[in-house]
């Protein structure tokens, strides 16, 4: 499974999300530009003792992500603006689970390029959103679920 993350600007979330990747045996894909340095302090302490386990990829943008990618990859996009819910996702093994920055989610070139696969964690109609390392983890583990034997 892949978690990848469009320009996360928190590293205590991307520190969390990373440390799940680890238990998931999942790989995180950081695209774009990070609100954090990965050298410093605070990443690793999120992370604790696991990232240097993380299986971690980088990409300048996310052009050069889509570039890198086989020509079958099952793409899923994640937005509070999603119409579908993840109970409507049918997951693959080696699904991308895209999520965007915590300040504003997903670009909106990229929610109506990908509106076919765009979908949401269902949450109660007078908040917001939830933590993107909440809902990463929310949408990790529904992915596992479909997908294990």
């Amino acid at each position: 499974m892949n978690v990848v993350l469009i320009e996360p600007e928190i590293h205590f979330n991307t520190g969390n999300i990373g440390r799940t990747c680890v238990g998931t045996s999942s790989t995180l894909h950081l695209v774009g530009k990070l609100g954090f340095s990965l050298a410093a302090p605070q990443i690793r302490r999120s992370g604790l003792d696991y990232w240097p386990k993380l299986k971690l990829r980088l990409y300048n943008s996310f052009s050069d992500f889509l570039d890198g990618l086989p020509n079958s990859a099952r793409l899923f996009f994640f937005s509070a603006e999603g119409e579908k819910t993840i109970w409507n996702a049918q997951f693959t093994s080696d699904a991308y689970l895209i999520f965007g920055k915590e300040s504003a989610g997903l670009p909106a070139a990229i929610r109506e390029k990908y509106k076919d696969s765009l979908y949401r964690v269902p949450i109660a109609p007078d908040i917001r959103s939830l933590n993107l390392g909440t809902t990463a983890g929310i949408v990790l583990y529904e992915a596992l679920r479909q997908t294990s034997v």
